[in-house]
């Protein structure tokens, strides 16, 4: 296929013009490799694979259907077995993947570690003293994206339980008609605990009862989207094993990035004799949030939401698990919400997992597009469904001087019943 519907789709394509920075431009790399007329290891190859966010935004617009994010995976695992020839940024990071978050214990000391550095208020101190940026703009980046992964305190928190630092089961609220197993995440478990327990409350309060699989571990995004598809299989049978189907139940996410891993377990496994079956029924389950949620009548919040709210879409929920509409009905339940548009809401923020440590120059070209029509809006608050892309856009703003609190929509839903007085005090 060759129509070039998918250049303007294409976050690098635009910010570049360059051919080989399209799908269309990459998927002619791809084929010079596989045909031996361009070697895996050329600075070509490396540099165009390297610098796609792996967005997908392509697929959709594609009329023939080519699954792209397949392809680019497959194409990264050939560099990821060249690591040795890649730079010390690339090279840390497969070292992190290989030998931390393979080790769930090691994984949650990591996260301990960087929430005493966030609570503390260490990394915001550093950021905004601008000490970083002398050594680092990706260093200072990083800590930006740490500091804006931190809670924002409300007068709605008054009475309820304390934040904690892991996600607690609510106590039922509403009869139950069906039960769900929600997967938590690492960075979700490790830096947004208070979404996972956001939205058991409001599964809860909609009819849902919830449980927490024991002995989940990280989806294996990361692993998948840096090459490591071996350490991606790891962790996906680990998670198959967690979340036993014999009761075939919804997996529940909140998390675009790691729902739309999780749903493609069945291709990731589908050449293991032991797994490929089980994996196929564990994708099918999966659904995030805001899917289970459309198949109820959502309860009403209460109001008082004073700010305007703005809501910009996660890449891989929207392109990966097709949840177009069902993340705004969550913002639609809050009485008296101002919602304003987004212009451009469907691009890649420019998070894309770790892409913006490893592509820090190409992933600011992204945000700052993404913040100008943010800052159009003139919206206090963004709502999105990855935690990727809520740091993402909030390191961006406090780096810029934008005032904005970037947060997940069943947060401000969670909040609203709260309002509404539905938990009482937990």
């Amino acid at each position: 296929m060759h129509c070039g519907l998918c250049l303007e789709a294409c976050p690098t394509y635009v910010l570049t013009g360059d051919e080989n920075d399209s799908p269309r431009g990459r998927i002619y790399l791809m084929r010079a490799v596989e045909e031996k007329k361009l070697a895996a290891d050329s600075s070509t190859f490396k540099l165009h694979i390297d610098r796609c966010l792996g967005c997908r935004a392509c697929e959709p617009v594609c009329p023939a259907g080519v699954q792209y994010g397949q392809l680019l995976e497959a194409s990264r695992a050939e560099l990821f077995e060249m690591d040795k020839k890649r730079g010390f940024t690339h090279r840390f990071l497969s070292f992190l993947l290989r030998h931390v978050w393979l080790h769930p214990a090691r994984l949650r000391l990591a996260f301990a570690v960087a929430r005493m550095f966030r609570d503390r208020g260490i990394a915001g101190l550093l950021v905004r003293s601008r000490i970083p940026r002398l050594f680092s703009p990706r260093f200072e980046f990083a800590l930006a994206l740490l500091d804006s992964s931190s809670p924002v305190l409300l007068s709605s928190d008054a009475g309820v339980a304390p934040l904690e630092r892991r996600t607690t089961l609510p106590k039922p609220q509403v009869e139950s008609h069906e039960s769900t197993l929600l997967f938590t995440g690492c960075v979700g478990e490790g830096l947004f605990a208070r979404v996972n327990r956001a939205t058991a409350r409001v599964l809860n309060i909609n009819g849902f009862a919830t449980s927490l699989p024991e002995n989940q571990v990280c989806c294996g995004a990361l692993h998948a989207h840096a090459g490591d598809l071996e350490g991606a299989r790891t962790l996906a049978r680990r998670n198959i094993e967690a979340f036993d189907d014999s009761q075939n139940l919804p997996i529940i996410t909140n998390a675009g990035g790691c729902g739309a891993m999780l749903a493609t377990y069945g291709h990731l496994l589908s050449d293991d004799p032991l797994f490929s079956e089980r994996a196929r029924r564990f994708s099918a389950r999966v659904r995030d949030v805001s899917q289970q949620l459309e198949s109820v009548k959502l309860k009403e919040g209460s109001g008082r939401q004073s700010e305007t709210v703005t809501y910009d879409a996660s890449c891989h929920l929207l392109y990966g698990q097709h949840a177009t509409e069902a993340p705004l009905k969550l913002l639609r339940a809050i009485p008296d919400l101002k919602l304003v548009p987004l212009e451009g809401a469907e691009r890649c923020c420019g998070a894309a997992g770790i892409y913006n440590l490893l592509e820090p120059n190409m992933s600011q070209g992204v945000l700052r597009e993404k913040l100008s029509h943010v800052r159009e809006t003139g919206a206090a608050i963004l709502a999105t469904g990855n935690p990727g892309c809520q740091m993402q856009i909030g390191a961006g703003a406090r780096l810029v001087g934008i005032s904005l609190r970037v947060c997940h929509p069943v947060e401000l839903l969670d909040e609203s019943y709260r309002r509404a007085g539905f938990y009482g005090t937990e």
